[in-house]
């Protein structure tokens, strides 16, 4: 059975945010107030898997993210990279000791991981999820969830609905202003659940994490709402766990478009009021 790390209030406490003082120009004058920032720092996502040759630990990624929810980015993050391929192979997840920036995760005796992808020693920072890796090549997965047939259909009306749905629950975006979310919604619309995040690749792994660690994969019924622009690495990340609607606030990057297009994606961006543009994938919306 799957153990993940306990954190008690008295051993280690998730700082999100942090209160700083400014000067603020207002109407010519300059005053000392407060702000509230989001936290960024590394988190190191570290392997303990059986080799020929007995056990062995490795250091896989180090992602620049919000702290809260490590466990589920560091699943979602070597499933989506298809490194591990389902939950039975995770024997438990826990932080390094007492370091809050360390996640190790055990994988089950005589399971081996795809590390192939894990060769290139990923460093992740929160602007750009994909910057360093070698290729479009090397970082092409083979996806559990590919190629199923379905026949969804959602009106528009529910697309317009999800901005705001959202935006109620951004708590740290509230605060902060300076922050990434990704939501995931049932084809009737129903908010299922929101994370938070300065990285937005960040943000979808610990969505996907925790639906992979509550064995709830594959997400082909649901909805994928995104803050901001979507790249390439988050169309990727999405055609992993079988999500096929994506509605984004932000425009998508060619790449992303070229993804959906090959992963039978719906792809939308701009969503702004009752507009939004739709990229490919159409005969899933109706009026």
């Amino acid at each position: 059975m799957l153990e993940l790390q306990k954190k008690s209030h008295s051993s280690m406490i998730t700082k999100i945010t942090e209160k700083v003082v400014i000067s603020k120009m207002d109407n010519g004058s300059i005053i000392l107030t407060e702000d509230e920032l989001a936290i960024e720092e590394p988190l190191e996502i570290k392997l303990y898997y059986s080799t020929a040759n007995g056990q062995m630990q490795k250091n896989i990624s180090v992602t620049m993210r919000t702290p809260g929810n490590d466990e589920e980015l560091a699943a979602g993050f070597l499933f989506t990279e298809g490194i591990i391929k389902n939950e039975a192979e995770v024997l438990k997840i826990n932080h390094v000791l007492s370091d809050s920036n360390s996640v190790l995760v055990n994988l089950v005796e005589n399971v081996m991981p795809s590390l192939n992808n894990a060769e290139r020693n990923f460093y992740t920072t929160s602007s750009c999820g994909i910057c360093g890796k070698a290729s479009i090549d090397a970082i092409s997965v083979s996806a559990v969830y590919a190629n199923t047939k379905d026949t969804i259909l959602i009106p528009a009306s529910l697309v317009y609905s999800l901005p705001e749905l959202v935006k109620n629950e951004q708590k740290i975006f509230q605060n902060t202003g300076g922050i990434h979310a990704s939501a995931l919604f049932s084809l009737t619309g129903e908010l299922q659940l929101v994370r938070e995040d300065v990285g937005r690749h960040n943000a979808l792994d610990k969505i996907i994490g925790n639906r992979f660690l509550n064995k709830e994969l594959p997400l082909d019924y649901n909805i994928l709402f995104l803050s901001g622009r979507t790249s390439f690495e988050l169309v990727q990340k999405a055609f992993m766990a079988g999500i096929k609607i994506i509605v984004a606030v932000g425009a998508p990057s060619s790449l992303a478009l070229d993804m959906a297009k090959e992963c039978g994606i719906t792809l939308i961006g701009f969503l702004r009021g009752e507009k939004f543009n739709i990229y490919t994938g159409a005969q899933r919306i109706s009026l």
